[in-house]
């Protein structure tokens, strides 16, 4: 190679590694083990004699402790992340919309229940009104408990009656309640709302045992629904 003199050029480029190493302090942390390592060991060693292995490696308990670690590491994260999304208000977020709410329409049941059940109960009362004012001198059994459970029902209705208008004199002695408001600033109002602390419930736990490839058909999943 002409003009290029291999030696020298070595020499330099061995002058500028070292100089790049020059102040640099090595340093290395001392590798803690996650879980105790003389149980741990010994429960090693109880499944390891089962398969005939006599002889474990001190290296053998260290690799199962930190993948024990990012086991609940990851166990730990996914349930954070179920626990935010049941709990996530996302009526609060403008980004959604929302298409169909079941606590509307099961509402709209219940006040089509009440209704029903309101109109059965006038039809009732009626019927009960009509047996007090007749006025048959001979009246069969039936005709006297009618009139029996009509009386009983004036006087249950009499009765709250008296307590409504109870009430209604002690919430007017008593004033208004005044509401608080609560003010928000704009950058507030902008965020969806989101609690601090996230409690994970059985509910969470079965869902990720459920949605996990090798505990969707384990016994600890069967377990956490007999609790």
């Amino acid at each position: 190679m002409g003009g290029v003199n291999l030696s020298e050029e070595s020499k330099n480029i061995l002058a500028t590694t070292n100089a790049d190493f020059i102040g640099a302090q090595m340093r290395s942390c001392k590798d803690e083990i996650f879980l105790a390592a003389s149980p741990l060991s010994r429960k090693i060693s109880s499944i390891a004699k089962k398969y005939g292995v006599e002889d474990i490696s001190p290296s053998v308990i260290n690799i199962i402790s930190h993948a024990t670690q990012e086991r609940l590491r990851d166990i730990v994260s996914k349930l954070s992340t179920i626990a935010e999304h049941r709990v996530e208000i996302y009526k609060m977020d403008s980004r959604y919309e929302v298409e169909s709410e079941t606590k509307l329409k099961l509402k709209f049941l219940e006040e089509l229940d009440k209704l029903e059940k309101k109109r059965h109960e006038e039809q009732e009362r009626e019927k009960l009104l009509r047996a007090i004012k007749s006025r048959s001198k001979n009246e069969d059994p039936e005709q006297l408990k009618l009139k029996q459970k009509a009386k009983e029902l004036q006087q249950a209705e009499a009765e709250e009656l008296r307590q409504r208008e109870a009430n209604e004199t002690a919430l007017a002695a008593i004033g208004p309640r005044k509401k608080r408001r609560l003010e928000f600033s704009d950058s507030a109002k902008s965020e969806v709302l989101r609690p601090r602390t996230k409690r994970v419930n059985l509910r969470d736990i079965q869902f990720l045992l459920e949605n996990e490839r090798h505990t969707r058909k384990s016994d600890l999943l069967y377990k956490t629904f007999l609790k």
